[in-house]
């Protein structure tokens, strides 16, 4: 008995080819994407492509404070987010700057706007930049969930957090955590 090759037999680390969700405007735009790429050599729209494939944990917001410090540099480009789009109420001023999301939330477009920004939507941008000439693509922080926390590759310092059901005394408070129960363990020396 072989294998089911079509199912994704050989291939070690299969990736998407097209979104899971159903969502019928995400569909649109997938068609609109899979031809730009096809018939443009533009890695922008093969990357834009790929991005809009992948699921929603893949695809972390961006605050607006943290837009706005990486576009600083490259105020007159359009800022290109596969993603959600979210206020950051710590800023104070917001320059003007165009942006192209999946997603974005209604303060933050209030404040684009009144800076005289404009917010694109992806179909929008395909008729401005069909290329990706004069754009910037940006996304968000993967490993901010909390969840990473969890994961030793990820965590800070090699410090992993267990998973538990609490710290309290008699738990992760015994024995190798304090010298009054057996032994404290010295932490590792990176």
């Amino acid at each position: 008995m072989g294998i089911d090759l079509e199912k994704g037999g050989r291939i070690k680390k299969r990736n998407r080819t097209a979104p899971k969700s159903e969502n019928p405007y995400l569909l649109l735009l997938v068609k609109l994407y899979r031809f730009l790429a096809r018939r443009t050599n533009s890695s922008f729209n093969k990357t834009v492509l790929k991005r809009l494939y992948m699921s929603r944990n893949n695809q972390p917001p961006l605050g607006l404070g943290r837009l706005v410090k990486l576009s600083r540099k490259n105020a007159d480009k359009i800022i290109v987010v596969v993603g959600k789009v979210l206020n950051d109420e710590r800023l104070y001023h917001v320059p003007k700057m165009t942006v192209c999301c999946l997603k974005i939330s209604d303060s933050a477009r209030a404040r684009i706007q009144k800076a005289g920004g404009e917010v694109l939507t992806f179909d929008q941008l395909a008729l401005r930049s069909p290329k990706g000439s004069n754009c910037m693509l940006l996304r968000g922080p993967k490993h901010a969930r909390e969840v990473y926390k969890h994961f030793a590759g990820v965590a800070v310092e090699g410090h992993v957090k267990p998973y538990v059901r609490n710290k309290e005394r008699k738990l992760e408070r015994a024995r190798g955590r304090r010298p009054s129960r057996g032994f404290k363990r010295k932490p590792k020396k990176v």
